[in-house]
């Protein structure tokens, strides 16, 4: 049996991890779950899985959940914000926890996992982007294993299967390309957000959607690639894959490239994440070749789509440039889901927060400078855009 806690349980990843759960013959237990504010779903959660512990980041949601567990005599913890998410991620039950909420938030309870001793199933990339020097070294210091969901770096984690890092010459993540693959600056003028929340291929959140469509999401996945295998930026490359059949790829000195293919479905790199590359029963759709037909690939237009040129840049730059990069990302594309700026200007933006705050770029990474770098972007570009 092993014990679990999501942070972010009601998201995408989240709900497939529920999923992975349900079909684990009771070996997985969930006991602590953590949500912002989707009360419906968290008692969908507690009637079905009865974890221990529930929080609720936002304080009110706590207090109506808190009232559902006394009327219905349920012998269940409700914590609210985000010293909630942090008791969640250090419960003495749990032996893993899999973080899958969106953002910056995540930093914190993962540092504080990572110093519970628990293993770490890393869905929130922007963990690892913000402060992955600092995130990784504890990792070590702790011998706490951090096992990346994303299809890509779960793809490169099963590709690196028996090699080291010595043996490799090159990391190929794949990219869908978005839905506006092929796009010039002159037809992106004019999309609107629902355009850009149109994935072509995955079924994922706002934020993340709006990313893909940037190819930031790409970006931050580069910047994780880094930290994750420990991998300099010059031997990390982007192919525009459209099928999102290859999930990534992984090139050895003796110019053999090993890839992982699977159907478009997180359970796979999540069951396989929690059970720590143990190979279970199928969870995923099997593929079927004959049905693919063809696998194409692309050199992604960094001059239209700049985010990903503008993420390369940050993380070779290090230090505190990639925290920068990741506040003015989640801010621009706040100000897009509102539609108070247009597509275009969420490169603007972060290409203008990377220069306004280049004396900053060079601190140490700590959690504390971390935290305050990402509070003084956000407020710089809330006041600028507003």
């Amino acid at each position: 049996m092993k014990n679990i806690s999501i942070l972010g349980a009601t998201g995408s990843i989240g709900t497939q991890t529920l999923d992975v759960i349900r079909s684990s013959n009771n070996e997985i237990k969930l006991i602590g779950v953590s949500a912002n504010s989707s009360v419906e779903k968290i008692k969908e959660i507690i009637n079905e899985f009865n974890p221990k512990y529930v929080a609720m980041m936002d304080e009110e949601s706590s207090k109506v959940i808190k009232r559902y567990c006394l009327d219905n005599n349920l012998k269940i913890e409700v914590y609210s914000g985000i010293e909630g998410l942090e008791k969640i991620a250090t419960l003495e039950e749990i032996d893993m926890v899999l973080t899958s909420v969106v953002g910056m938030i995540g930093l914190r309870p993962t540092i504080k996992a990572i110093e519970a001793k628990k293993d770490i199933a890393l869905a929130n990339k922007e963990t690892l982007v913000v402060a992955g020097e600092l995130v990784m070294k504890k990792a070590k210091e702790m011998g706490v294993d951090i096992l990346p969901v994303d299809s890509e770096h779960s793809a490169i984690f099963q590709a690196l299967n028996g090699y080291t890092e010595n043996d490799v010459s090159k990391i190929i993540l794949t990219a869908s390309g978005g839905p506006f693959r092929g796009k010039d600056n002159e037809y992106l003028k004019s999309v609107t957000v629902n355009d850009a929340l149109k994935h072509p291929k995955w079924n994922m959140g706002q934020k993340i959607s709006i990313d893909s469509a940037t190819l930031m999401n790409k970006g931050l996945e580069v910047i994780e690639a880094h930290f994750l295998f420990n991998c300099p930026y010059e031997n990390i490359e982007v192919v525009v894959h459209p099928q999102s059949i290859i999930h990534s790829m992984v090139e050895y000195n003796d110019a053999s490239v090993i890839a992982q293919l699977g159907s478009t479905d997180m359970k796979l790199p999540i069951q396989y994440a929690i059970n720590k590359k143990e190979r279970k029963h199928a969870i995923a759709k099997k593929l079927n070749f004959y049905e693919i037909g063809a696998l194409t690939f692309e050199k992604p237009d960094l001059e239209t789509f700049k985010c990903l040129k503008l993420a390369y840049k940050a993380g070779k730059e290090g230090g505190l440039a990639p925290c920068i990069l990741n506040g003015a990302n989640e801010e621009a594309v706040s100000l897009l889901l509102e539609e108070k700026i247009k597509f275009l200007q969420v490169s603007e933006i972060i290409e203008e927060a990377l220069e306004n705050f280049k004396e900053e770029k060079s601190k140490e990474v700590n959690l504390e400078n971390v935290i305050e770098l990402d509070k003084k972007v956000r407020e710089y570009i809330r006041v600028r855009w507003n």
